[in-house]
């Protein structure tokens, strides 16, 4: 329990923010699921309850107590049940991001239940006059707007309409679909040729900084832990403690191995420099690899399913996943990291993929995601290339098995060989995927083709089809 927004005796309305919980996944507020007085805190700030666990006790109009009970897996009241007049609150799932809210109104700091209405009804919140403290915008002033068929005030000074910070994201088709069929092979570009130069790092975002040491805050020393001149001691946040301990689990549960291939990029670096400036016109942010990785990968996945699994020795199990959901580590401005989930991977081609994932990773750094944002991933990629690595050994995100890095991609002088079998010297967008994976899930012959059969799609594939 982080803090509460109301103290005994005070009147709360309906879903207005009550309480702020920390989860193993994301930090959230939880609004309110009754109108009442608060009645009772049941557990204080600082303390840990366990699921099921009743928080609070809310008076009704009528007197009959509402409890709000403590759930891990929905983030608002239009998911729990209400039984023998009780009403169920739970939180959301967990995420130490910055915070999304927005200077001079309350367009930022809107609860998990109203993102959810808003996005089922596919309403665009900048759109919602908000009626609650600080313009904040409440689930009644959306079915307001709905009802209204979306008609709001019109300002005193119109402004030019905004697009949306995230892209609005594709609805996926069931897992059970059909994926969409691998492009045909198109013949490698001419050795001679080579397009200009590419940042590997997303446009616009400036070259990474050192970060700077944390001041100390009076916290006492480590036991048994001598101190240097000048040391500091510092108290970890609950991200970075969550990191550890999930670090610690995953490295002492999986048995990690690492296996790498060399990628040529050429045919991918073609196409996004052929079509990123009307990309980043339309969709509002930079054209990367990481959607044609990704799209890759999902291929691969198909072809391998055992590197779609989750592994339980300790009961003599292992479940195949059926869907693709593809676990992306988003970094948090460089205090902590998590990883965010693109459901149903295999419906969406190249900008839908994009499009996701530029989603999940806004809303993880607004502080804005919801449970099934940093749930069900069924493998995982991480994507240091943008900071400049080189090779990267990522630690598995249990219980999947496997997770791949996408390092760097940089132009480097290879042999080339033509169609009719002559080599020459040529310059090439090269880059380095690395796989780790679990031994006690499959062998290394399977982790090497694995990563060959998504090379062979990054060099090979009609990606202008892709994009068509």
């Amino acid at each position: 329990m982080l803090s509460w927004a109301k103290s005994v005796g005070d009147a709360v309305a309906e879903d207005e923010v009550l309480l702020e919980i920390s989860t193993d996944k994301v930090d959230t507020e939880i609004p309110s699921p009754a109108a009442g007085v608060l009645q009772e805190i049941l557990v204080p700030v600082g303390e840990t309850a366990q699921v099921g666990t009743a928080l609070a006790i809310i008076g009704s109009a009528a007197g009959a107590p509402a409890q709000v009970v403590a759930d891990p897996v929905s983030s608002g009241a239009d998911n729990v049940p209400m039984t023998d007049g009780a009403t169920q609150a739970s939180p959301a799932a967990d995420a130490n991001g910055q915070s999304g809210s927005l200077e001079g109104s309350g367009r930022g700091n809107v609860s998990p239940v109203v993102r959810k209405l808003a996005r089922e009804a596919n309403v665009d919140l900048d759109r919602v006059p908000g009626t609650g403290k600080n313009g904040r915008i409440t689930r009644k002033d959306v079915e307001a707007f709905i009802a209204s068929g979306g008609q709001s005030p019109a300002p005193a000074a119109a402004a030019p309409a905004q697009p949306p910070a995230s892209p609005t994201t594709p609805k996926p088709t069931p897992s059970s679909a059909a994926p969409p069929p691998p492009p045909p092979p198109v013949p490698a570009p001419a050795a001679t040729t080579a397009p200009a130069a590419a940042s590997t790092a997303p446009a616009g975002e400036p070259a990474p900084a050192g970060q700077p040491a944390p001041a100390g805050d009076g916290v006492e020393p480590p036991e048994g832990v001598p101190l240097l001149a000048g040391d500091r001691v510092v108290a970890l946040d609950r991200l970075r403690q969550r990191i550890a301990k999930n670090m610690i689990l995953a490295k002492t549960t999986a048995a990690h191995v690492w296996t790498a291939v060399e990628v040529d990029y050429e045919l991918v670096e073609q196409i996004r420099q052929k079509h990123k400036a009307d990309f980043k016109a339309r969709e509002g942010f930079s054209l990367t690899y990481l959607p044609f990785v990704a799209r890759a990968v999902v291929d691969a996945l198909a072809a391998f399913p055992v590197v779609n699994s989750s592994i339980y020795p300790d009961q003599g199990k292992a479940v195949y996943h059926e869907a693709r959901n593809i676990g992306i580590a988003i970094d948090l401005n460089q205090e902590g990291l998590l990883v965010g989930t693109v459901r149903n991977a295999d419906s969406l081609r190249i900008v839908g993929l994009a499009r996701n994932i530029r989603a999940v990773a806004d809303r993880a750094r607004s502080g804005s995601l919801e449970p099934d944002d940093v749930s069900g991933s069924t493998f995982s990629i991480s994507n240091p290339g943008p900071y400049g690595s080189f090779l990267t050994a990522p630690i598995i995100n249990v219980p999947n098995t496997a997770i791949l890095s996408t390092d760097t991609v940089t132009k480097r002088a290879v042999v080339a060989t033509d169609t009719a079998g002559n080599d020459s010297i040529a310059i090439r967008h090269i880059g380095y995927l690395g796989l780790t994976w679990d031994h006690r899930a499959f062998d290394g012959s399977t982790a090497v083709l694995f990563l060959q059969r998504i090379k062979h799609n990054l060099e090979t594939w009609d990606w202008e089809q892709e994009l068509a």
